[in-house]
């Protein structure tokens, strides 16, 4: 006969799968995490379940170092800006106009398949004069003159370089430290290591732009922002730039917020009944999440309510800085993401791919650009934020030397991985210096090269993660962002 003692040990060994076995014995996951869940505490009101914030400390022992950047924002310049006519000055290039580039320079140095096969290498110089700019003298292009304004608050490196020559494999490569797609986002590590500083917003969030042509035909993949192999509470989220910048968040019709309230607990406490059984990270995913949304529908309102930005912060970020979906819009929005606790924020514009309107295209995405790009820097700076915002202008490689089309008046440039440049301001960089330098043809880089690697290493130094040392276990190995690459660039560090 059956007591309800035997019955209760019946159900209880049901439970015991090998999987939920293996689950429970992994440190205790399940009842740690749900234990900082519940131990939040928010100005918002206690829910009934407890389950309030979804704030995380940062892992044991991190940070590692102190670091100088709380916050980044990486400025994703999509396509391949060109280094030739924006950083880089080449004035030998100008009396090589058209002639071909010598192959003592070009080497073996590999390229796209739409021009691995030229028989003709015409140089093609800048199509714009440098100009000079700052009390640092730095010498950029005269199609920028709002980053030219910053130029004593930016470090530009001259020579970076990387293995990737298509878009696709090169975004994937910085962002996520390989060109296969799978591994987790850089906004996805420093979310895993360093926790939040927020409970009303994601700790990393997405928005994307394009040029007003979408001459541009690259598109942003989701695992560009993606938590891989990690948990997927430390994705991105991405905010739309049509209709509500994240869907679902709005109440259904008939549904108030506090029936939404009540439905949120009670479906915690079936997903903390979960967690404690199985110990699944995805279970305290969907657990933080359904909590998140919930402080959204106020906090994502409050972020897009631009009453309070006065006529001249306005007018820095430009024409476009309240027109939804556009770069300017979300350099401005990405501040107040920023001074509300979002640690990692990724603007990716595309538009920069001339292969074939260089003498047009190039000059209209630099006006599109580069007046928000230098206003977030300096709307940083006047707010106190810049010493410990890094802020990083990047794009997946330069482009080439030599011109595309036809050799006798080429239109574009192709991909070219070889030798490009950045630039990084604020969060511990120093302001008003350069980085490495390239031969006369900006193709060879003759000082101080920068992988990729090195880069994501010294983003993640600044942070105060050694980037050896943040690793995730999967499938029988240690993984980290930089694989088994990098070294911090100490020369763009103030200390």
């Amino acid at each position: 006969m059956k007591t309800p003692q035997t019955q209760d040990f019946q159900n209880h060994q049901a439970l015991v799968t090998r999987r939920g076995l293996f689950g429970k014995s992994a440190m205790g996951l399940g009842t740690a995490a749900l234990a900082s869940l519940l131990s939040k505490d928010s100005a918002l009101g206690a829910s009934p379940t407890g389950i309030i914030g979804t704030g995380q400390p940062p892992l044991p022992g991190l940070p590692h170092h102190l670091p100088t950047a709380k916050r980044v924002v990486v400025l994703w310049q999509g396509g391949g800006p060109s280094h030739v006519d924006l950083f880089d000055e080449k004035p030998a290039m100008v009396d090589h106009a058209l002639k071909d580039i010598p192959e003592s320079v070009r080497g073996t140095t590999r390229l796209s398949t739409m021009s691995s096969g030229y028989a003709k290498w015409p140089c093609l110089p800048a199509i714009k004069p440098f100009e000079t700019y700052g009390q640092c003298g730095m010498r950029l292009s005269s199609m920028l003159p709002s980053v030219g304004s910053i130029a004593d608050d930016i470090t530009l490196i001259r020579s970076m370089y990387t293995e990737a020559v298509n878009h696709a494999p090169g975004v994937t490569f910085f962002l996520t430290g390989a060109q296969v797609p799978g591994r987790p986002s850089m906004g996805a590590w420093l979310s895993y290591g360093l926790g939040s500083e927020t409970d009303n917003l994601p700790t990393f969030v997405v928005m994307t732009s394009s040029d007003r042509g979408k001459t541009c035909g690259q598109l942003f993949f989701d695992y560009y922002w993606g938590s891989g192999f990690l948990p997927s509470r430390y994705q991105g989220v991405r905010f739309r730039n049509t209709g509500d910048p994240v869907p679902y968040l709005a109440n259904p019709g008939g549904v108030s917020r506090e029936s939404r309230r009540a439905m949120l607990d009670d479906l915690a406490a079936m997903n903390a009944i979960h967690l404690e059984q199985y110990a699944d990270p995805e279970i305290e995913t969907r657990i933080a999440q359904y909590e998140m949304a919930y402080r959204m529908q106020t906090s994502v309102p409050d972020l897009l309510d631009f009453s309070n930005e006065s006529a001249a912060t306005l007018e820095r970020y430009g024409t476009d800085a309240l027109n939804k979906g556009t770069f300017a819009n979300n350099c401005l929005i990405a501040r107040r993401l920023l001074e509300r606790g979002v640690r990692f924020v990724q603007l990716m514009h595309a538009g920069w791919d001339q292969h074939g309107n260089l003498y047009t295209q190039l000059a209209e995405q630099c006006k599109d650009t580069e007046v928000p790009a230098a206003a977030l820097v300096k709307d940083l700076k006047e707010r106190g934020m810049l010493d410990d915002t890094l802020v990083v202008w990047a794009g997946e490689f330069g482009r080439t030397p030599f011109g595309q089309g036809d050799p006798n008046k080429p239109n574009g440039r192709d991909h070219f991985g070889k030798a490009f440049s950045w630039w990084m301001a604020g969060g511990g960089v120093r302001g008003g210096h350069v980085v490495g330098s390239t031969d006369e043809f900006a193709w060879n880089i003759t000082d101080r090269p920068v992988h990729v690697h090195d880069i994501q290493a010294t983003i993640m130094h600044l942070c105060g993660i050694d980037h050896e040392r943040l690793t995730f276990r999967y499938q029988g190995r240690q993984y980290r962002l930089t694989d088994v690459h990098g070294n911090v660039v100490r020369e763009v560090l103030i200390r």
